[in-house]
């Protein structure tokens, strides 16, 4: 259960950010439930992760695949709980989901995933990047989209410390 109740969705006050919040992802989920305790914050976290989602070039697999790497290493269930279907949507098998603990060891995956997983653990674990690491991504993705993948990894980072400081769980009530 979450440490603080969700926001009340029938407030008058967010009328109208609930319904973009149903517009744009179907429904109010959880992670939402609580930023409208904050409507401006809830609206530029829309907008930003929106952005992040559905604006970038970067290739939805490789989105996806850094998403559910950095729910494993922060231990955030909810993320990956959402995350998953969108994977596989996207093309992530589900060996490659199953694989991600221990990726390394994996056949599983290209070295195009090696390099990208390679960041996405150096900027959760260690947040500073070797120049070596960073280089590798690069040659697979070029400049923008590797902008954009650190750009994601930061993002979903910082998703999933809010879900876990806060203790958003997909079996919550509301």
């Amino acid at each position: 259960m979450a440490h603080l109740p969700y926001a009340d969705l029938a407030r008058p006050d967010v009328q109208p950010l609930v319904q973009r919040i149903v517009t744009e992802r179907g429904s109010v989920l959880h992670l939402y439930q609580m930023l409208l305790h904050s409507p401006p914050l809830a609206e530029g976290w829309l907008a930003f992760l929106t952005a992040v989602r559905q604006k970038l070039d970067l290739p939805g697999g490789l989105r996806e695949l850094v998403i559910m790497r950095v729910a494993l290493l922060n231990g955030a269930p909810y993320e990956a709980d959402q995350h998953r279907p969108i994977a596989l949507k996207e093309g992530v098998s589900p060996a490659q989901l199953d694989a991600l603990a221990d990726w390394r060891a994996s056949p599983a995956f290209g070295a195009r995933e090696r390099a990208v997983l390679e960041l996405c653990d150096t900027m959760t674990r260690d947040i500073q990047v070797p120049p070596a690491v960073l280089a590798a991504v690069n040659a697979e993705l070029g400049e923008r989209q590797t902008v954009e993948l650190a750009a994601t990894i930061a993002a979903y980072n910082m998703v999933s410390r809010f879900l876990e400081a806060l203790h958003i769980h997909s079996d919550d009530r509301r």
